[in-house]
């Protein structure tokens, strides 16, 4: 606890620069298309072929309509209210799931489950029933599979939660963000806090193993004193796990977000204080801090595992689930593979075209080198581990650690001079409040930020 009371906003400053978030790696700027669908299906061919000794699945499926449009939100999504157009892309989404299927291994498990959007709960039950049983009638589902799905409070039912819980979801993350009436109402979400309690209720009651509550700060309209009321609220609420998302302003990106005056939005160094603030909040009501953004309670599963070095990280954030192909369906879904990434298209008219001719829907994708494998595990124990062991990858890959990363070990330097890292003859391990900046360190060892730097606009958010 002490570390984080004893955090130097000074230093925070300095390393506060746009940089991944490291859902992936090579991250998803990289992507080309390069990599055809061809390619796609033929490395699930492959990959399938010696199916009994194959890694589990791990199924993501993007449900990508919304009843509103809320002006922070940088994901892919459509604001729509006419059902016939959900039901349309539903179809579509069953199709896709019908082209593939075929050549997957019916041996291969589903330990994994996460269904994202948009939102997944502005499906109707009755069309989250079919939707779900359909999957469950082309994969082979693991007895103790890990189903999440994320869930909007407005507008939700009972029966919503029901039908999730019917179909084998037994996580469930709620979008809150703040409850300051002033900051909803500028960013275009009204959500009173009895609604959220409510959801909570419910959630609770049909018996979900796991609850996460997501808030976002940099918001406007946002201070130290206000999100400090929200952040009690949502201990009091007390979910199992929390993410505190850093306000990605993106507005060359989306363009709803130039919506958002800069003088009413909280300065970087207000932005630091907050989450400061934070951070000694929820460690000092009992959770622990995972990593980035994440916060989760001793009993969780996110934190035995970070525990046991089994934690990991892919485009649905840390998961416990680690070594699984992602199979990923619906417009602009990233799917994952040992080694490769394919994103399906990102236009829903370009998507439902290519889904009409039962070929795969990808639109870009990458297939990694030796050193991105190599890359990506260090990176990936950073992220999760908080440190990097040296023998294990060296282990691994059949390298020597120092002589491999000489160029990239320099740029730990300042790091260490500013007492947040510390490298060994063993290990790099992050020190303190190292935690907060941890996409920087991380970015010491991503070979591919230089050629992505020529880019004219900007291509990520800042990290702290």
């Amino acid at each position: 606890m002490s570390s984080f009371a004893e955090i130097d906003l000074e230093i925070l400053k300095k390393y506060n620069q746009p940089g991944p978030r490291y859902t992936s790696y090579p991250t998803a700027p990289l992507f080309s298309q390069d990599f055809t669908a061809g390619d796609f299906t033929a490395e699930i061919i492959s990959t399938n072929s010696g199916a009994e000794n194959a890694a589990d699945l791990s199924l993501y499926f993007h449900f990508p309509f919304c009843e509103s449009l809320c002006y922070f939100c940088g994901c892919n999504m459509m604001v729509s209210r006419d059902r016939r157009l959900i039901s349309e892309y539903n179809e579509r989404l069953k199709k896709e799931i019908e082209t593939l299927t075929p050549l997957i291994s019916k041996n291969r498990k589903v330990s994994q489950m996460h269904w994202g959007g948009g939102t997944p709960s502005y499906l109707t039950p009755d069309e989250i029933r079919d939707v779900g049983e359909f999957i469950k009638s082309k994969f082979n589902f693991a007895p103790n599979i890990e189903a999440s799905v994320e869930i909007d409070p407005r507008g939700l039912t009972f029966e919503h939660l029901k039908s999730f819980r019917e179909i084998g979801f037994n996580r469930i993350s709620l979008g809150v963000q703040d409850f300051n009436p002033q900051v909803q109402e500028t960013i275009n979400r009204i959500q009173p806090e009895n609604i959220t309690r409510q959801t909570v209720e419910w959630v609770r009651q049909l018996g979900f193993g796991s609850i996460n509550l997501d808030l976002i700060y940099g918001l406007p309209f946002q201070t130290l004193r206000s999100f400090r009321q929200t952040v009690e609220t949502v201990i009091d609420i007390s979910p199992d796990r929390i993410a505190v998302f850093n306000y990605a302003h993106v507005p060359w990106l989306k363009k709803h977000q130039n919506i958002f005056k800069t003088e009413t939005m909280p300065s970087p160094a207000e932005r630091l204080i907050i989450l400061k603030q934070t951070i000694e909040q929820l460690v000092q009501n009992g959770y622990e801090y995972i990593g980035l953004d994440h916060f989760a309670k001793p009993t969780d599963e996110l934190a035995i595992a970070q525990k046991n070095n089994t934690l990991y990280r892919n485009f649905q954030g840390y998961s416990t689930k680690a070594g699984c192909d992602v199979y990923a369906f619906g417009v602009s879904a990233i799917s994952q593979f040992q080694n490769i990434y394919a994103q399906n298209l990102k236009n829903i008219k370009d998507y439902y075209a290519r889904i009409e001719t039962s070929e795969a829907a990808i639109n870009v994708g990458y297939r990694m080198t030796f050193d991105d494998h190599v890359r990506k595990e260090t990176i990936m124990q950073l992220m999760c581990h908080l440190q990097i062991d040296k023998r294990s990858i060296e282990n691994r890959f059949g390298i020597s650690f120092e002589k491999y990363f000489a160029d990239d070990i320099k740029k730990l330097d300042p790091f260490i001079v500013d007492g947040l890292l510390e490298n060994n003859a063993e290990r790099i391990f992050i020190k303190g409040a190292g935690k907060l900046i941890i996409r920087n360190v991380a970015m010491c060892f991503d070979a591919h930020l230089a050629e992505m730097a020529k880019e004219k606009k900007p291509v990520f958010s800042k990290t702290v």
